[in-house]
């Protein structure tokens, strides 16, 4: 802070207050950013919903700043104003703008800087335009402090076990100083506002690990000449744990494809194991058996008994065949087998799409691991598409699985026929209920048309 602007540092509040020594009018806004800020997980609504609670309760205006997690020292950390605040709805797009703005024009002896490397509050008590000009560097943000005309300005850190993951930044224009009794509201916002940021922050962190964990076993499908494989996996929004849904697609030792769709029960890192072992012992089952859709799933329930595993799963896998009398036909065989999920769908190149219904083949895996499981058969044209799905496409608050799985048909008669690409864009921009209510994992095939010459005796070509 430079010497010759009029500022008066105030070092921190010993202690916290108790409720019982604020005011009464305050303590019904501690009540309500404490409930507010903990029923969000995403940093950017708690901080956009703290905005709001504070400015006018204690101040004309507020910006609010987030720090990334690389670097212990916040004066080297990366800082994002992400939300900010007018009392005036008409001066709201100005403090939008400065904030946009703020960060980059820091100097070295910002307030904001200042009060995040000692982790005690800054108070500027009059001059505050001259004082934040002074500690930013000209250009238009200086216009904005012009235009926004503070009187005061208090900068106070968000600490939380001794770690700094933001600050507020209030101002007034019309309205005085923070009093005494305000500045302890004001510490007490912020305990709260630090310990819902820290939280959103791990909770980031545990996303991103399981998200990366579930992408790294999500590998590319494989291409197969006479098949066109399509795979999209959206993660659900911020405010959602990652789960366990994952596709596959891949060759059995005689040349026929695979194709795998899957749901692991729960949100977390956990989940995500969990699929990670599914999806790589199904793998292995079908590669080294060279077995049907039913057999390799008994062997992967009896593979869960054995070793534990007990969050339980809902899958699909599919196997396509074709004999040599078959191929000479133009048609592929699809045998299928699901463990209480949603039927995959089919259109026919004439555009009629149909659900591949399999309640009687066997319950969820990890349920009764001893169960019968069973399969069915169906006979495919070429240019026919297969799509197979998490009900994360389909399912979401306002909509059951009734009325999604009748959105997703009337989907696939609008669109069933385009590219695959974009019939696959198309599905997951249209029917999921947005970023934030669940993953989403879709494989779709379609059959192109291929050589009519036989595959080789006694093999099966997929």
């Amino acid at each position: 802070m430079n010497a010759h602007h009029t500022t008066r540092e105030r070092a921190a509040v010993p202690g916290a207050a108790s409720l019982e020594t604020v005011p009464v009018r305050r303590a019904p806004l501690l009540a309500r950013v404490t409930a507010e800020l903990a029923s969000t997980m995403d940093a950017e609504v708690a901080a956009d919903r703290l905005a709001r609670l504070l400015v006018p309760a204690l101040a004309d205006w507020c910006v609010i700043t987030l720090v990334d997690d690389e670097e212990p020292r916040p004066e080297r950390r990366h800082l994002r104003d992400i939300a900010s605040r007018h009392a005036d709805a008409a001066l709201r797009p100005a403090v939008a703008e400065y904030a946009a703005a703020r960060i980059a024009a820091l100097s070295d002896h910002s307030f904001l800087v200042g009060a995040m490397q000692r982790g005690e509050p800054v108070e500027v008590r009059a001059g505050a335009v001259d004082a934040l000009k002074g500690v930013l560097r000209p250009g238009r943000v200086h216009d904005l402090v012009d235009l926004l005309d503070p009187t005061w300005l208090t900068v106070l850190p968000l600490v939380r076990a001794g770690r700094t993951v933001g600050a507020l930044s209030l101002f007034g224009s019309s309205r005085g100083a923070p009093t005494g009794d305000e500045l302890t509201t004001l510490r007490q916002v912020a305990g709260a506002a630090a310990l819902a940021l820290d939280n959103a922050r791990l909770y980031r962190q545990q996303r991103d690990v399981a998200e990366a964990l579930q992408r790294a076993l999500l590998t590319e499908p494989v291409q197969p000449d006479d098949l066109e494989v399509v795979v999209r996996y959206r993660p659900a929004g911020e405010s959602t744990q990652v789960g366990g849904d994952w596709y596959d697609a891949f060759l059995q030792p005689t040349g026929t494809t695979m194709l795998v769709i899957g749901d692991v029960a729960g949100h977390d890192i956990e989940a995500a194991s969990v699929m990670g072992q599914l999806r790589s012992m199904l793998r292995a089952i079908a590669v080294t058996t060279d077995e049907g859709p039913a057999s390799v799933l008994s062997r992967l329930d009896a593979a869960m008994r054995a070793l534990r595993i007990t969050t339980p799963a809902t899958l699909v896998v599919a196997r396509l065949e074709q004999t040599a009398a078959e191929r000479e036909r133009g048609v592929t065989r699809v045998r299928w087998s699901c463990a209480g999920h949603l039927p995959p769908m089919v259109v026919t190149p004439d555009g009629t799409v149909h659900a591949l219904d399999g309640r009687s083949h066997g319950p969820l895996l990890g349920i009764v691991p001893d169960s019968r499981r069973a399969e069915s058969e169906i006979t495919l044209e070429r240019g026919s598409t297969l799509v197979m799905y998490t009900d994360g496409l389909i399912e979401r608050r306002d909509r059951d699985l009734r009325a999604g799985l009748g959105e997703l048909r009337r989907a696939l008669t609008r669109v069933g026929r385009d590219e695959l690409d974009a019939l696959c864009d198309a599905l997951v921009a249209e029917l999921p209920a947005g970023v934030g209510e669940d993953d989403v994992a879709l494989v779709a095939v379609r059959l192109h048309e291929q050589d009519a010459d036989p595959a080789p005796e006694g093999a099966v070509s997929p």
